[in-house]
């Protein structure tokens, strides 16, 4: 069993290097390229794209007004994720070492690239600056609660677990204690982290 679900995982990572290839062959047909961590783009695609701004004034008088009533409520989230981000880094500075997990970059969660969209004008930029950080805190906090899990009670559920992260397939089966108490300290030191983008 064992053998096939390690199979199947490495289809899933060849599958996963295809689809990070046709992602750059699409990022190809959109003419930027990325130098210092800055998104560059020819004159004659920024300018292009510019066109399609919408300016402030259209932008509000387009929207909803329901949405427009409920943004107080989306941004009072952010206290939420700031809070959240503060805790999870005290908590693998001051707990990982400890238990010789290697700590998260958080850099590698938290990517804010879209507000050099030429498009997009300042209340969209602010939209997906706060959706960037949102999914980033929420993409950082699954990767230390995984590392969390891994060395404290790497055990797969009785029950089918949708959207499981990804050091879960290499949990323990359910019920099986030998494996379990032979392979728990092995485990504990296989933090191998999935390499970030090179961008």
């Amino acid at each position: 069993m064992t053998m096939h679900i390690d199979e199947l995982l490495e289809r899933m990572k060849a599958l996963e290097a295809e689809i990070q290839a046709e992602f750059e062959r699409k990022r190809r047909d959109f003419a930027f390229a990325i130098e210092n961590r800055r998104i560059r783009f020819p004159l004659e695609s920024f300018n292009r794209q510019r066109l399609h701004r919408v300016g402030l004034w259209s932008y509000l008088r387009q929207s909803r007004g329901l949405v427009l009533l409920t943004a107080p409520i989306v941004y009072a989230g952010l206290l939420a994720f700031v809070l959240v981000d503060l805790f999870l880094t005290m908590f693998q500075w001051i707990c990982f070492p400890l238990y010789g997990i290697p700590r998260v970059l958080r850099g590698d969660h938290l990517v804010f690239d879209r507000d050099e969209l030429p498009y997009l004008n300042l209340i969209e930029r602010l939209n997906c600056a706060y959706c960037s950080y949102g999914n980033g805190v929420a993409s950082y906090f699954r990767e230390v609660a995984a590392r969390t899990e891994q060395y404290w009670c790497p055990i797969k559920h009785a029950r089918r677990l949708l959207g499981a992260h990804e050091r879960y397939p290499h949990f323990f089966e359910f019920g099986d204690a030998k494996a379990y108490r032979e392979g728990l300290e092995h485990l504990r030191r296989q933090y191998e982290p999935r390499a970030p983008s090179t961008d």
